[in-house]
């Protein structure tokens, strides 16, 4: 089986000749199942859901919840699987934990109150023997890097488009 250190080394490679070939476009669908949103992308399959207080049945973890644990996910895995291997580093554990606020007035539709997220805090605890010069530069590249992080940080457009299907009786 192949290292993950060599892995990385072999699309570096590939990506030097042709940077254009690391172009991706991740798709996720989401379909009303059983009263609540039933998520694919690929393979994997999961669920959404929202509280009882905003009109759910807490079935399954909320939109929210995802979104923070795309950004406490990223920085687990972004770390150990691929900057550690390029940094030539050992990470022997990596936790971390995103939290927010949120209001769900803003939700409903309360003048005054926002639906947005804010406060949003990312807490990011790694254990290594490596030293702090060699961790903040890994660090650093985390912060430049992380796609989740980035688009959180630095919001690019999105495009939403609204398609009205009729249902024939």
């Amino acid at each position: 089986m192949q290292t993950t250190t060599a892995r990385i080394s072999e699309t570096t490679k590939k990506l030097q000749a042709d940077p254009a070939a690391g172009a991706t476009s991740p798709s996720v669908t989401a379909t009303l199942l059983n009263g609540h949103a039933r998520i694919t992308s690929g393979p994997f399959n999961w669920e959404a859901d929202l509280g009882p207080a905003i009109g759910g049945e807490n079935l399954a973890p909320s939109p929210t919840a995802y979104l923070l644990g795309a950004l406490a996910g990223c920085a687990v895995v972004f770390l150990r699987d691929t900057l550690a291997p390029q940094f030539e580093m050992t990470l022997e554990k990596v936790e971390a934990t995103a939290r927010c606020t949120s209001n769900i007035a803003g939700l409903l539709g309360f003048k005054g109150s926002d639906p947005r997220l804010t406060d949003v805090e990312l807490a990011i605890r790694v254990t290594s023997r490596e030293p702090n010069d060699r961790l903040e530069a890994l660090f650093a590249a985390w912060r430049e890097r992380c796609p989740i992080y980035l688009a959180l940080i630095d919001p690019t457009q999105v495009a939403v488009t609204f398609d009205i299907a009729t249902n024939p009786a």
